[in-house]
């Protein structure tokens, strides 16, 4: 039964060896999908392309659905699957941050690497910025620890957090992913991308 590192399953050098085959198989999957194209990445923010919006969610469910279902069969002990902690004051301006920088730069740091891994310039500078802000966000973390560290909400999922159950999470979830489908779809054609 999974997680497989945890139960002793696999030795720990093991795992970093599938999590690097599996970061390859994530990157071949981003540049297939166009994610080293700002364009289509910043496409999301102006209603002209909403790929990443759909890849993404699309994801995120069969992802949900696969632990969902290997907890079912008896594979997963979703009890020993790791979930992040949760500091809602740090995570809503980082979100910001990061969302803003989205917007300006075309990128998030992971679609910035698999842009560079095929000479886009932008890229590069991109991920020279992001290496910058992680440097000045180490050096003066003493000014921002207590608001990096508040509102500890310990480590909930949403289902718990809004009392049902996984599946009936994954059942509106999966309903939301369908209205957010239609209402990208509309938004595409209301909002075309001018050709030059």
């Amino acid at each position: 039964m999974g997680p497989l590192v945890v139960n002793e399953i696999i030795s720990e050098n093991t795992n970093f060896l599938l999590a690097f085959l599996i970061g390859i198989g994530f990157g071949l999957v981003l540049e297939s999908s166009g994610f080293s194209s700002s364009r289509k990445l910043a496409g999301v923010f102006y209603g002209y392309d909403t790929v990443v919006l759909k890849v993404f969610f699309t994801a995120a469910i069969t992802a949900m659905l696969g632990l969902l279902f290997m907890s079912l069969f008896g594979w997963i002990d979703l009890d020993l699957v790791y979930v992040n902690p949760a500091y809602i004051p740090s995570a809503i301006i980082g979100g910001v941050v990061m969302g803003g920088g989205f917007i300006i730069g075309g990128f998030c740091p992971g679609t910035s690497f698999c842009g560079a891994a095929i000479g886009k310039l932008d890229a590069m500078v991109f991920i020279g910025g992001l290496f910058i802000g992680v440097i000045l966000f180490s050096e003066t973390y003493g000014l921002w620890d207590k608001l990096y560290m508040a509102g500890f909400q310990g480590s909930p999922k949403l289902s718990e957090s809004l009392g049902m159950s996984d599946g009936l999470f994954a059942l509106f979830l999966i309903l939301a992913a369908i209205g957010m489908f239609y209402v990208a779809e509309w938004a595409e054609k209301k909002f075309p991308r001018e050709e030059y």
